[in-house]
């Protein structure tokens, strides 16, 4: 039999748990004056994986934000990169910017379009970490973000989730 204190410590421990649980699968944003940055997240690398990719929703608010460029402590540079069809070929390549107009949403994801390749990684991007991210627009400057490295598909529906709050 339990004593009381092991058995209210069991249950603190498991509620603690539950909470944090939970909030790994809501989405998180920043919000400025110009623009919303919803649910940023990476994708986890394998071991000996030297590039990663994280994605980021931009809203411009009330004026467009034009986004060029970005740096994290967890890789040596961070490009803007386009991924695109060439046929039957994905093909990737970098771009100087990405310019949201006033009132539309950004969307990048898994698979296609844009992301911000994250070149000379430090370490593996491990499933439930998160890291800093500084994205630097040309209107505003740097905008501090964190993101959480999550599965494409859990990362992909916490996003979307994200556009109906």
């Amino acid at each position: 039999m339990l004593k009381p204190m092991a058995w209210l410590g069991g249950v603190l421990l498991i509620g603690a748990m539950s909470i944090s649980m939970a909030s790994m699968a809501i989405a998180h944003d920043v919000q400025t004056d110009a623009m919303r940055i919803a649910h940023p997240f990476a994708t986890p690398t394998p071991p000996s994986a030297v590039n990663g990719a994280a994605y980021v929703d931009i809203t411009a608010l009330s004026d467009p934000v034009t986004l060029v460029g970005a740096s994290s402590p967890v890789s040596s540079n961070v490009e803007l990169h386009e991924m695109q069809m060439d046929g039957d070929m994905m093909q990737m390549r970098h771009v100087e910017e990405i310019r949201i107009e006033a009132g539309e949403t950004y969307t990048m994801r898994p698979g296609g379009g844009f992301h911000l390749m994250l070149i000379g990684l430090t370490e593996p991007l491990k499933e439930g970490e998160q890291f800093p991210l500084t994205l630097t627009f040309a209107e505003q400057g740097d905008v501090d973000i964190e993101v959480w490295i999550q599965s494409a598909q859990e990362g992909s529906k916490a996003a979307d989730g994200h556009h109906h709050h």
